[in-house]
């Protein structure tokens, strides 16, 4: 069996910058096994897999060591792929998720613009194990539908930032986002998974859902720069629209191949 797969860099204009994610083009869906292999053996963030459905391609997400039940950059990734290379006609794709349901990619200019629900976030006590991973405490905390979120003073402390990953593994949900807001963006932010395999993911559409409404509430306004501080780094343009969430971007191919199993 021979499988499509390519290679793209979400969240960036510039090759090995952004958020790399691996995009394997299937007829029908493979056993969720030899999924995981396929994505532990990319070694990516995440490897999004699509079987295509009349003119709608259903998606799922899987990262190095577990299946993930909303991803951006591979969505985004999987969008680019389509209209690039596969020559999708019109200028939106629907994508349906199982877990998520259906999720929108759209060409606004040069930009690919993502159209997913918005998080649901909680105000919560502040989790003793994370101000020990992170070596200090937050303003807040928040529990999202999937995530933590910190919100923290400044830029500068998001950047420095060199925390405990097993401290955060142990502090359960998929992952933890910090942020702040930004000196030359309205805010900024990075993001740590351990216990999915993923220590720090360069830019993270999804975590967007949550961060979009909290900084828009915060700010007054609903359209947003934001900027992912990792080293790779990637920025994002977020806008909330009623209850949904649109975080534009740009994509890169690294590359194109085939599998072989």
């Amino acid at each position: 069996m021979k499988i499509p797969i390519y290679q793209v860099d979400a969240f960036t204009k510039n090759l090995f910058g952004g958020n790399p994610a691996a995009i394997c083009i299937l007829d029908h869906w493979l056993d969720e096994k030899t999924m995981q292999k396929i994505a532990a053996e990319n070694n990516l963030a995440e490897t999004a897999f699509l079987v295509p459905k009349g003119k709608d391609y259903e998606i799922r997400w899987f990262t190095p060591e577990a299946v993930v039940d909303l991803c951006g950059h591979a969505t985004l990734a999987s969008a680019h792929v389509l209209f690039n290379h596969l020559n999708y006609s019109g200028d939106q794709i629907c994508f349906i998720s199982k877990n998520s349901g259906n999720l929108f990619v759209r060409k606004v200019g040069n930009l690919l613009q993502l159209d997913f629900p918005q998080d649901q976030l909680k105000p919560i006590k502040i989790p003793e194990i994370l101000t020990k991973a992170f070596g200090i405490q937050p303003l807040e905390a928040y529990q999202g539908n999937a995530d933590f979120l910190l919100i923290f003073d400044t830029q500068t402390q998001i950047e420095n930032f060199a925390p405990n990953f097993d401290l955060i593994a142990q502090a359960g949900n998929r992952g933890v986002i910090v942020s702040a807001k930004g000196d030359t963006v309205d805010f900024v932010s990075r993001f740590f998974a351990p216990q999915i395999g993923i220590p720090e993911d360069p830019v993270t559409g999804s975590a967007h859902t949550s961060l979009a409404p909290f900084w828009a509430k915060k700010l007054g306004k609903n359209k947003l720069t934001a900027q992912q501080l990792s080293k790779r780094g990637g920025g994002l343009l977020c806008e909330l629209k009623g209850e949904r969430v649109l975080i534009s971007g740009n994509a890169v191919t690294y590359l194109v191949g085939e599998i072989i199993i």
